[in-house]
Order: C-alpha cells, then structure tokens, then sequence
C-alpha cells in the first residue's frame, strides 16, 4: 500500500521545540484529512494533552484504520502492528523501538466492534501490540480467533498478553526459585474487607502508577475506596525492597525473544520509583550509579538472576515484553510488573545521559533482528513448502 509516513511521538519528541509551529502549519495543507488528525494526534501525545490527542485519533480512525510510521531511510523488513485506539499507555510504543532501525512500521488499529479492513498492507511479520488492561480482553479474544491461521510470523500472540495481568503473573511465578512476586489478588470494591496491612492498591487496568497508593490501616483503606469510584481493584501485599543505601532502585528490563535488556534504573528516596519523579535528571550521583549498574548489567545483574529472567520470560511465552523489578537485600528477584506496552526509549538528553545511547542501542538491534530472524525462517519454511515440479525430460 502507497501510505504517506506520519512523524511518531518519538521523532517529534526530538524536533526542536521551536520547529513546532510551523510543523504544524505545513501538516494543515495536507489535503489528506485522515493524515493531518493522526498526525495531530501524535504532536498533541507527545506534548502530553492525551484528551485532545484521542479525540484527534478518532476523527482519523472513521475515514482509515491503517498508518505508516516514518522511520529508517532503508527498511529492509516490514513490520504490521495490530493496535487499538488509544494513547502511549494502551498500546506498545514501537515507534521508539524501531525509528532508528531498518524496520517499517505500519500501525493497523482494530476494535471488537470491526473485522478486519478489507485491504491490509503486505508485511513480513505481524506483532499485536494491544496490552492487557482488563477493557482490552474482548479485542485479545476475537483476534487470537482471526489470527490462528495468518499467512506471517506473528509476535506477541494474543493469547499470552492476558498472563501479563497482575494477580495471573503471581499466580504464574509465585513458586519461582530466586524470585520474589507480591501476593496480588484481584478484588470488587465490596470484597475487600481488612486485608493484612501494609498493602498497595490501585484499580485495574491503570499505569504509570495512576491510583496507585500504600494503605497501613482500615481508616486508610476506607479513605482510598473514599476517593476511587473503580468497581475492582489489585491489592498487594507491600515489600519494602530499598537498598542498604536507603534508597529505593527500580529496573526496566526488555525481555526481547527471551534475552534481558536493562533499559533504565530508576532511583529514588520513595517507594512508587517513576523515572521521571526519581530525581535522574538532578542527581549526578545518581546517574554514575545507573550507568555503572548499566555498563555491567550482562555481567552482574543479568548473571545473578539468569535463572529468575528465564523463568520469567518462559512463563509469559512472549516475544518483546517489558519488565519492572528490583533486587532484594537476600539476593531475590522481586518483580513488580510485566507488560508488553512499557515505554523503552532513547530520549534522555545525550548531555545528562552520555552512556544511554550505546545500551538501548543493543534492546533495539536486539528487536530488529528478531524481526528479521521470524522473517528469514517464514521464508524458508514457505520455500521447503513449495511443490517440486522438477522437469520433464
């Protein structure tokens, strides 16, 4: 299909300010109407006005379904996401993973309410980029079922991204040598009656640590339930995992075909560890301790939990996934979350974070050639397939 590229969030996040403007201006002569609203939805996430933004990508999704992503000048594979309308937190961010490898991205949105598009565009390997957030179960279930006989490689099926929720992830490694999960039960507002105290709470199907709070006593849980209308919820038993230091150390690892991938240690004086709010960007101290732990995250951290990460990438059974865990005094795992929608990029400033660059560089090689590798092995496959006519003599 001949689709005019968008920029994705991750190529504007990197426009200068200043160039914005009139961006914008030039995107409004196209005369493309479904193009300006999917690209208007893009500039307006990545400024962070996600209302807006959504309402930009619904007026796209009535006229088309079916966006490419501008990125590497040479692509020399194809790479088709199965999406579902949303923001950065609904759907895996692939435009940062991919932008500065050779892989074309063309983005399929889909909801339980619409089949297919008559027309999809040709690709080498399809991957489900929908997350599990409770309200997406319907659409994982009718595309497992569409997608059981497609003619390409497909990554992240369907059927495993629902093992990503919270309470089925402990249920799954609870019993995991060298790795720790909190008990997490999924509860309805009316059941959860005087659990054992300290715990986390937050309602389901949130991210980014929305709603996310630690209750120490009834009055307190009665206060949360107070102020969230949500009809269920995950609670969870609290770990107090800060290090000798007394500090608290986050890490984001990608699990890409089974392979860890440190992306980011978040560090902080709090127990919810965001990297934005952790004090990175303000701590020079801080980040000698990331790069430091990053520079020999294969050698060290990877080495110590080699058994925990298979473990963990085995249960889940999915090709790019995204973890959050942490390192406990006794030597454990602890691991707070798998998703497959978690943000891995390449976008702190290079000034503050001069050692980033060279180590997510290997995450994305990483997903670039596993792309390429499902590819070559479809190919092959399909060629072993094809019926030997032989000659005639």
């Amino acid at each position: 299909m001949n689709l005019k590229p968008i920029l994705g969030v991750s190529e504007i996040m990197r426009m200068p300010e200043a160039q914005l403007p009139a961006f914008i201006n030039r995107l409004h002569e196209d005369p493309d109407p479904s193009h300006v609203a999917m690209q208007m939805c893009q500039v307006l996430l990545a400024m962070g006005h996600d209302e807006f933004a959504l309402e930009m990508q619904a007026r796209a999704l009535r006229r088309r379904r079916i966006y490419r992503v501008a990125g590497h000048p040479s692509p020399t594979v194809r790479l088709l996401a199965v999406m579902g309308p949303g923001s950065m937190s609904d759907n895996t961010p692939l435009d940062f993973v991919v932008d500065r490898i050779p892989v074309q991205l063309d983005w399929l949105f889909v909801s339980p309410e619409e089949g297919l598009p008559e027309e999809i565009p040709d690709h080498d390997v399809l991957i489900v980029a929908i997350g599990e957030s409770g309200r997406e179960t319907p659409a994982l279930r009718q595309f497992g079922e569409l997608l059981a006989d497609w003619p390409r490689p497909i990554l992240n099926s369907p059927e495993r991204i629902g093992r990503c929720a919270r309470d089925v992830v402990f249920e799954m490694l609870m019993r995991t040598p060298g790795l720790l999960v909190a008990p997490t039960r999924r509860v309805a507002r009316d059941e959860i009656h005087a659990p054992g105290f300290p715990v986390t709470i937050r309602p389901v199907g949130t991210q980014a640590g929305k709603g996310l709070e630690k209750v120490e006593t009834q009055a307190e849980l009665e206060g949360y339930l107070d102020q969230h209308a949500e009809p269920v919820f995950y609670v969870s038993d609290f770990i107090d995992y800060r290090s000798p230091d007394g500090l608290f150390r986050k890490f984001r690892i990608a699990l890409i075909d089974g392979r860890p991938y440190v992306c980011h240690v978040a560090i902080s004086e709090h127990w919810m560890v965001h990297y934005k709010t952790a004090g990175m960007l303000d701590s020079h101290e801080k980040r000698l301790d990331e790069a430091a732990t990053m520079r020999t995250f294969e050698r060290d951290f990877a080495f110590r939990h080699a058994a925990a990460l298979r473990a963990i990438a085995d249960s889940l059974g999915l090709d790019y996934v995204v973890i959050d865990c942490a390192e406990m005094r006794d030597g454990n795992l602890l691991l707070f979350e798998a998703d497959n929608r978690a943000w891995i990029h390449a976008s702190d400033p290079v000034r503050l974070f001069p050692y980033k660059p060279a180590i997510m560089e290997k995450a994305f090689d990483a997903f670039g050639a596993m792309v390429h590798e499902r590819s070559a092995a479809w190919r092959a496959s399909a060629k072993r397939r094809e019926p030997d006519l032989g000659t005639e003599s």
